[in-house]
């Protein structure tokens, strides 16, 4: 017999993925500028030309050598590479052996709640969250636990949180420039964070992971992201160069373990273990090697800066309601009614493609991703202005 939640996963796909599958089709039937996508996370802003040049030389090297298997975790030189830049940018004695090379983000929080979560375990997330962490809580056989953030600022809710915290919670889940929303967590609100969950170690016995899932760490706009290893010890980073060098359809990404936690080998072993039987081993050997010559070079926020102020901007003139975002890519706006679901097919209805909030475990929003061309922005503002009027006719 076939696995019946597989079953239903592949009928029920991402809700994000099935509207940006959507859109190609929509734009193939009608044409590409009377489709305003703003469904998925997929950077316009090119990779930068370095990565392309360094590409282009290593596909004159030996075929052979470029494209033979790595190690599991990865070349060696790659992951000294990530272990190097740690070091650099946050004071960190970040070891190699402690850098597990992976498929992208995705794959890296796959493998890091296998090797922490046991059956009947929970994990703890803060809401509004990505969509499919769900999914890979419920195939380590954990459980997630929905606490919601304070509104409107976004920040973590650590009251709500260190009162959901059992002898059963393995991990909490933190995403920082926060996807869907785009806040920033404070240093404040993360010692916070890290105390309660470091008083619940000590009354329960156990161990509490924070997985920090970072890849908006380099898209922001003026505001400090801090580093949560240097404030919880047992914190492992998953990381993607997907946002960062505009490398989505790649894959890239990592996990680093932090030397800081008391258990640093084992958990090393556990991460190693779980991707392995996941069969997420051995990433891309060409880009594992773009990756040693090109993980210094920066983002270029300075697109997504204008977008966001030209996007943010309509939307205020028009009379929108937003979180004004701090980092990443994605506007939180306000539904023009209570049912998302509902607004967001009646945008579709203008040509408009917007997540609704509640496949990202909110109520009343909608998610715009405006990493897109700013002359789609700029020629969605007519359809934004008609949606609007389409609710206030009376």
């Amino acid at each position: 017999m076939l696995n019946e939640r597989m079953i239903g996963l592949g009928s029920a796909p991402n809700a994000i993925r099935s509207l940006f599958a959507y859109g190609i089709k929509r734009k193939a039937e009608i044409g590409e500028d009377k489709v305003f996508d703003y469904s998925i996370g997929n950077p316009s802003v090119p990779a930068p030309q370095q990565v392309t040049e360094c590409i282009k030389r290593l596909m004159d090297e030996d075929p052979v050598a470029l494209h033979s298997y790595t190690p599991s975790p990865g070349m060696l030189e790659a992951r000294q590479a990530v272990a190097n830049h740690i070091q650099r940018e946050f004071g960190v004695a970040a070891d190699p052996a402690q850098v597990y090379l992976t498929h992208g983000a995705a794959a890296a929080l796959a493998i890091c709640l296998s090797a922490v979560a046991c059956p009947g375990d929970e994990v703890i997330v803060p809401t509004p969250y990505f969509t499919e962490y769900k999914t890979w809580i419920e195939q380590a056989g954990a459980h997630i636990v929905e606490v919601p953030c304070q509104v409107p600022s976004f920040q973590l809710d650590v009251e709500a949180i260190e009162a959901a915290i059992t002898p059963k919670t393995a991990a909490i889940i933190v995403d920082s420039p926060n996807n869907p929303v785009g806040a920033i967590y404070s240093r404040e609100n993360l010692e916070a964070l890290a105390a309660a969950l470091s008083r619940k170690e000590a009354e329960f016995g156990t161990k509490i992971y924070l997985i920090a899932d970072e890849p908006y760490r380099a898209i922001t706009y003026g505001d400090e992201v801090p580093y949560i290893p240097c404030i919880y010890p047992r914190t492992l980073v998953c990381y993607s160069f997907s946002k960062t060098l505009s490398l989505p359809g790649e894959r890239l990404g990592y996990i680093y373990v932090s030397n800081l936690m008391d258990n640093v080998e084992e958990t090393t072993f556990a991460i190693q273990g779980a991707g392995r039987s996941l069969g997420y081993i051995c990433c891309s050997a060409l880009f594992q090697r773009v990756l040693i010559e090109c993980i210094d070079l920066p983002s270029d926020v300075e697109a997504y800066r204008v977008n966001r102020e030209i996007l943010t901007q309509g939307l205020s003139k028009i009379g929108y309601e937003y979180v004004e975002p701090q980092g990443a890519f994605y506007l939180w706006v306000k539904a023009l009614e209570d049912d998302d679901l509902a607004f967001a097919q009646r945008a579709k209805e203008h040509e408009l493609l917007v997540c609704p909030s509640s496949g990202f475990g909110g109520k009343g929003y909608v998610r715009m991703s405006y990493c897109i061309a700013r002359e789609t922005i700029e020629n969605s503002m007519p359809a934004l202005q008609e949606l609007w009027d389409s609710y206030h006719q009376d």
